[in-house]
């Protein structure tokens, strides 16, 4: 499209077959003339909000950058929607230099790249922070983190090399203990007591082999059920902290000696009450404690829009917001008063009464 940000795409074909194979953050689509002709390969990265759809070829949908036309009556497209604009696409089939293997393709090379590095200065960092640095953690993205923290009830804010070297231990000493664990072994062991590391591969394996397509766009109750699996990310009643880079960390609990001086934890306001006979837990906020006659309404399920909002800059609160009730006109004028009178009008003079001198 006009506005989109990628390169153009020197490919034509009358027909042709498009396949894919992704790593990490990363998704190769590979273009295949089914006649002569070279193939072409686009690496994309999706940003926040980038998908593929396939509609209409009259009908593209809002935010579609670039579209793959199909040869039937009427034609398809395949389209590369992004409304934000974060997403992008290069030519060629070389991933993005610098990112590690792939949590989820790549999971032994990528425990092996996590624990020989641990030297690295990305380890001085809060394991918050270091989980998105992609040359080591390739795939792990914001909610991704949140999750993985909670489950362990790891303080996000812990310094990531303190986490980590724990687990090198406990692999040094485990595979001394049992020499000759078999495969079969070790995956039932990983599946009863999970580190950090394996929880960097089985929690986004959850949602990519769930029954439902759980971050389909198009389809609303998908997502439900997307919001329904997390247990920690947008979920009222948890913490919230800014990182260093800005983005906004869920967790329950103490933060960690690391966390950000300066800034306070941000609660959701609305407190869960369990309630054994209840399918879902009873919402009490504070207004409903302020207007206990007033119907309390249960809040509202919050989205990723909101949590960018919340990850914006705060507008300082308005000053002087009390209602200061004139006092009523003194029969005799009053002495003027050279010192700048307080904000707060005392209830003596606001009823007329003369104050102490």
């Amino acid at each position: 499209s006009a506005v989109g940000r990628g390169p153009e795409v020197p490919f034509s074909s009358e027909a042709y077959r498009i396949s894919a194979t992704s790593r990490g953050k990363e998704l190769r689509l590979t273009l295949a003339p089914l006649g002569p002709g070279p193939a072409q390969d686009l690496v994309f990265r999706f940003g926040m909000s980038g998908s593929f759809r396939l509609c209409p070829a009259a009908q593209p949908p809002r935010h579609a950058h670039l579209r793959f036309l199909t040869g039937e009556s009427p034609p398809r497209a395949l389209c590369f929607v992004d409304a934000r604009r974060f997403g992008s696409w290069r030519l060629g089939d070389a991933w993005q230099p610098g990112r590690g293997p792939c949590v989820l393709s790549e999971y032994q090379a990528f425990r092996e790249n996590v624990l020989k590095n641990l030297e690295d200065k990305a380890f001085d960092k809060p394991i918050c922070e270091a989980l998105l640095n992609q040359k080591f953690f390739n795939g792990i993205g914001n909610y991704l983190r949140a999750e993985i923290l909670y489950r362990l009830k790891i303080p996000p804010f812990e310094k990531a090399r303190t986490v980590l070297e724990a687990l090198k231990d406990q692999e040094q000493a485990r595979r001394k203990k049992n020499p000759s664990l078999t495969l079969s072994k070790k995956l039932k062991l990983m599946r009863e007591n999970p580190d950090l590391l394996e929880l960097c591969h089985t929690v986004p394996m959850e949602v990519i082999a769930a029954e439902k397509k759980l971050l389909d766009p198009d389809h609303s109750d998908n997502y439900a059920a997307f919001k329904d699996w997390l247990q920690c990310y947008l979920v009222p009643g948890m913490s919230s902290l800014r990182d260093r880079s800005g983005r906004t960390i869920w967790f329950q609990g103490e933060p960690g000696p690391m966390a950000p001086k300066g800034q306070t934890s941000r609660k959701k306001r609305a407190q869960l009450t369990a309630d054994p006979k209840a399918l879902t837990p009873k919402v009490t906020t504070r207004a409903s404690k302020r207007q206990p006659r007033a119907a309390a309404k249960p809040p509202k399920p919050a989205t990723e829009e909101e949590e960018e909002a919340s990850d914006r800059p705060r507008k300082a609160r308005s000053r002087g917001r009390r209602k200061v009730t004139a006092a009523p006109a003194s029969p005799e004028p009053e002495a003027p008063v050279k010192a700048q009178r307080s904000r707060r009008t005392s209830g003596r003079r606001g009823r007329g009464e003369a104050g102490s001198p």
